[in-house]
């Protein structure tokens, strides 16, 4: 735990349908203080939609050479490169060169973290995805975010029904793709 960070924990409940994923499980976040809930709450839920065998959170601001969220089989290579928020494309070529699959999670405009990246070399970058939210959906939802969290998270039909501590809220998850 990185120094000045806050402990919060999530208690996830998962049912992700189109995946056929289904599992209860018990999160333990640091916050770091630079990192907004926004992006927390954005990490939190790239770790529960990308939820399989392996998952688990990147170092932390300090470890340059990992993302947000990743995911590496049992020998310990990197199967999953899963980034949030708006990283560069030098960040993603490296993660693209070493996992077979390279995902990005961003609470803001799709449009506007994409665009950094064009012209820019990005190893398989048409393989890469970036998900989104409705508009709206993730500053409507980090404010619910306590030090202990109970979270359903239901995905039917690329829509995500989110219970936080009570609230529940809908957004669609909307795939964008480069060039």
């Amino acid at each position: 735990m990185a120094t000045g960070s806050t402990m919060h924990t999530f208690d996830v409940q998962l049912a992700d349908m189109d995946r056929g994923v289904y599992d209860d499980f018990s999160l333990r976040v640091a916050r770091h203080p630079s990192e907004t809930d926004a992006y927390m709450l954005t990490r939190v839920l790239a770790y529960g939609l990308e939820f399989t065998e392996g998952i688990t959170f990147g170092g932390g601001i300090s470890q340059t050479d990992e993302p947000a969220v990743l995911v590496r089989d049992l020998t310990g290579q990197t199967t999953a490169w899963i980034e949030v928020g708006a990283p560069d494309a030098e960040r993603l070529h490296y993660g693209s060169r070493l996992a077979e699959r390279t995902v990005v999670y961003t609470h803001r405009d799709p449009v506007k973290v994409m665009a950094p990246w064009a012209d820019k070399r990005i190893h398989r970058s048409e393989d890469l995805r970036v998900y989104s939210f409705d508009a709206g959906f993730i500053d409507s939802a980090a404010p619910l975010i306590e030090r202990r969290n109970t979270m359903t998270l239901t995905v039917t039909e690329q829509v995500l029904y989110l219970d936080l501590n009570g609230t529940t809220l809908t957004t669609a998850i909307h795939e964008h793709e480069l060039g």
